[in-house]
């Protein structure tokens, strides 16, 4: 037997970890001495405490856990709870893997502050262009926000593309703006170029994008959730060069290989060199 300090030692638990498995039932002592009080844990019950710890890290609740361990769960619905755990868990990975290349991007940009490359940015006509679109509206504008609406959005539109016959013509076209409930929500477009007749179904719209006059476009090389420097350098060029925003920038997805990092994308800001109007 041991004493209830030993055998936190022995479980690499703290001592007050193992009073309150106690207090709530999950893991009682062996042994308690009825003169003193002091808690004796055997061995055998180590088996029972990693058990414990194990599905608590895996985010089980003590109730859960309590049920699990006392075999008040069977084996199916056991393996269900760990699938469903894993699969909360990747998710979770996913999306720290992700802000994780978002805060990158911010430092980058704060990095760069003051010295950001803009000889590449150039000023140029947008010829107006046919494209099939699908819809949906994000949270914001910010990448996190942005990414997971997009995506799934582009994988919909190719296969209703598929089954509708109809072949891309040219590379895919992100546009954006203002969705009608407000609140800083976007109504992202996810298009791509197309050579076939106009159209405003319910599974698919093809629609003519206009031309515009005047935008100043710079090329971002790498995933999309880490455009925030490229997107900031053209803004500094913008301001510092008499021009002014008169929309959300389009995203010609120029080359979009498998790997992420080797995407290039035009971003193209539509702007104008009138006196500027701005809003609170």
């Amino acid at each position: 037997m041991f004493t209830i300090g030993d055998f936190a030692r022995h479980g690499r638990v703290s001592v007050r970890m193992l009073r309150h498995y106690d207090a709530t039932g999950l893991l009682r002592p062996a042994h308690v001495d009825p003169a003193t009080g002091y808690r004796s844990y055997s061995a055998a019950q180590l088996s029972r405490l990693n058990r414990i710890i194990a599905l608590k890290e895996l985010g089980f609740t003590l109730q859960q856990v309590r049920d699990i361990v006392d075999d008040k769960v069977g084996t199916e619905e056991l393996r269900g709870m760990l699938r469903l755990r894993r699969a909360e868990l990747e998710a979770t990975v996913a999306a720290t893997a992700a802000r994780l290349v978002q805060v990158e991007a911010r430092l980058r940009s704060i990095e760069s502050e003051g010295h950001m490359p803009t000889n590449d940015v150039v000023i140029k006509t947008l010829p107006a262009v046919r494209v099939a679109e699908l819809t949906a509206t994000a949270a914001g504008f910010d990448p996190q926000d942005i990414g997971p609406v997009i995506s799934p959005l582009y994988d919909e539109l190719f296969r209703r593309l598929d089954t509708a016959g109809i072949a891309p013509t040219g590379p895919g076209v992100a546009y954006y703006e203002d969705a009608p409930e407000g609140g800083g929500a976007v109504t992202v477009h996810a298009a791509v170029q197309v050579a076939a007749p106009l159209r405003d179904g319910a599974d698919l719209r093809i629609l003519d994008l206009p031309s515009v006059e005047s935008a100043a476009t710079i090329v971002h090389r790498g995933p999309m959730d880490a455009v925030v420097p490229t997107a900031q350098a053209l803004a500094h060029w913008i301001d510092g060069n008499g021009y002014r925003s008169v929309g959300y920038p389009r995203e010609i997805n120029l080359e979009c290989p498998e790997n992420r990092d080797e995407w290039v994308t035009e971003l193209q800001a539509p702007v104008s060199r009138t006196g500027w109007s701005g809003g609170l």
